[in-house]
């Protein structure tokens, strides 16, 4: 059965060079070696390996020329790195009812300020208005590969939003978290202990104050198409 498209960039296939800092890479395009830029504040080291093939995207104005916005992964398939094309898929998504952990919710507000933090969403669902943080889940583990997983580096920022969401449950607000594995073939999503160990702990304080906790896949196919992989992976905390 053919997977569900949820979004088709204009990509161009790129060789990745090196990183230059947290937001911009070297890029190879056509020959010539070109900047482009990061959205992903990961890591991301099993990614960016000097060689290895790339999808990127032009962008116009500033000082990078594209958005690197997948690697290749398996089955020719694309890894999607980029933040904001997450956040669009996961979107496309949710307006499609694609979603069934938010079936029948509409984004209401997006950055939402809560306490010492901007939460990105705000829906309004049928019984009650749902507090969101989303997450990047790019980094892939288990025997088999079939773990997404957050974070591969620690994040006092990933913790903060957290705190905020048991606040909220705690409040009597309904709250949620939920994961984009954003990589073809997974089939779960857990936190990656060694990367943050207090997102780990926090995450497990989390469900049990009541705070919801989903996570979907989505990948990157050659031709450019977003397709939504899974619309429900089993999560471990």
């Amino acid at each position: 059965m053919a997977k569900p498209v949820l979004l088709t960039l204009n990509v161009v296939p790129c060789t990745f060079l090196k990183r230059l800092n947290r937001f911009v890479a070297l890029v190879e395009v056509n020959g010539e070696t070109r900047k482009a830029l990061v959205t992903n504040t990961g890591r991301l080291e099993e990614f960016m390996i000097p060689g290895r093939k790339a999808f990127c995207v032009p962008k116009e104005g500033g000082k990078t020329d594209f958005v690197l916005v997948a690697f290749e992964d398996e089955e020719g398939k694309g890894a999607v790195i980029d933040t904001r094309t997450q956040a669009r898929a996961f979107e496309r998504a949710l307006e499609l009812g694609l979603v069934p952990w938010l079936r029948d919710c509409s984004i209401k507000k997006k950055e939402i300020k809560v306490g010492s933090s901007r939460l990105d969403y705000l829906f309004e669902c049928p019984g009650g208005d749902v507090y969101a943080e989303m997450k990047s889940a790019v980094l892939r583990g288990g025997e088999k590969g079939e773990y997404a997983m957050y974070p591969d580096c620690p994040s006092t920022r990933g913790q903060r939003h957290i705190r905020e969401l048991i606040e909220l449950s705690k409040a009597g607000k309904r709250a949620m978290i939920f994961f984009i594995g954003a990589m073809p073939g997974v089939e779960k999503f857990r936190p990656y202990e060694k990367g943050d160990p207090e997102i780990a702990r926090l995450l497990k304080g989390a469900r049990k104050a009541g705070v919801e906790i989903h996570a979907l896949s989505i990948s990157l196919l050659p031709d450019g198409k977003i397709v939504l992989e899974r619309p429900e992976l089993e999560v471990e905390v």
